[in-house]
């Protein structure tokens, strides 16, 4: 989708400031959101491109005044309501008002090292790949009004492949619940000048991870 998140080769947003012996946490309501993300994610509820997708869609004056956790925060409250395990007024009164909803599973202490690393995204194909390291690119032009991996400054640009990375979930599609649709993914090279114009770095280089449905032959 074309949102606020897909900031890449926008302006005006200042320089990245890094916050010297920054702390893991900077208040413990941020430990506690982060484990409970990782603990109704761990129950198969949503998958990670859902989450995503759910920062995604938060409203730009939220997304650019929030910090980084409060953004997990309220996505996650958003999240809950959307999928019908708490109602909006449970979360305004702070408590159950309903009896819960039995889930697939639930996170114990034994399991917790299992979800600090991200499982494998590789799927059988279902077809050849369409292209091979060497070919001639071009990006699609779309604006999809969900989840995409495709950054708006890349669309519409001729790259050539560099790599084929196998085949792997399609995020635009996990990310609304419909499954994996397993899609090839490949990574692109483009010329800056071809990305940002003439008046471009001559020298620089731009690689991204592009899924087949993508790509066209340039």
């Amino acid at each position: 989708m074309d949102g606020i998140h897909d900031m890449g080769g926008m302006h005006g947003f200042g320089k990245v400031e890094p916050e010297p012996d920054e702390p893991v946490f900077h208040a413990p309501w941020e430990g506690r959101t982060l484990a409970l993300n990782r603990a109704l994610g761990y129950t198969g509820i949503w998958t990670i491109d859902q989450t995503r997708y759910g920062i995604e869609k938060l409203p730009p004056d939220v997304y650019l005044t929030s910090s980084y956790y409060r953004k997990w925060a309220v996505r996650l409250e958003n999240l809950v309501v959307e999928l019908g395990l708490v109602g909006a007024d449970e979360i305004r009164a702070g408590h159950a008002l309903r009896p819960g909803k039995t889930l697939k599973r639930k996170l114990t202490a034994a399991d917790v090292p299992n979800t600090l690393s991200r499982g494998s995204f590789s799927r059988p194909a279902k077809s050849p790949a369409r292209f091979k390291a060497g070919d001639r690119v071009r990006t699609k032009n779309i604006h999809p009004e969900t989840h995409t991996r495709l950054p708006r400054y890349a669309r519409e640009k001729v790259g050539v492949v560099e790599a084929i990375r196998g085949c792997h979930v399609f995020p635009d599609t996990a990310a609304l619940g419909k499954g994996d649709d397993p899609q090839w993914l490949y990574t692109v090279l483009f010329d800056g000048r071809e990305l940002w114009g003439e008046t471009s770095d001559p020298s620089l280089k731009v690689s991204i991870e592009a899924f087949e449905p993508y790509l066209e032959p340039a």
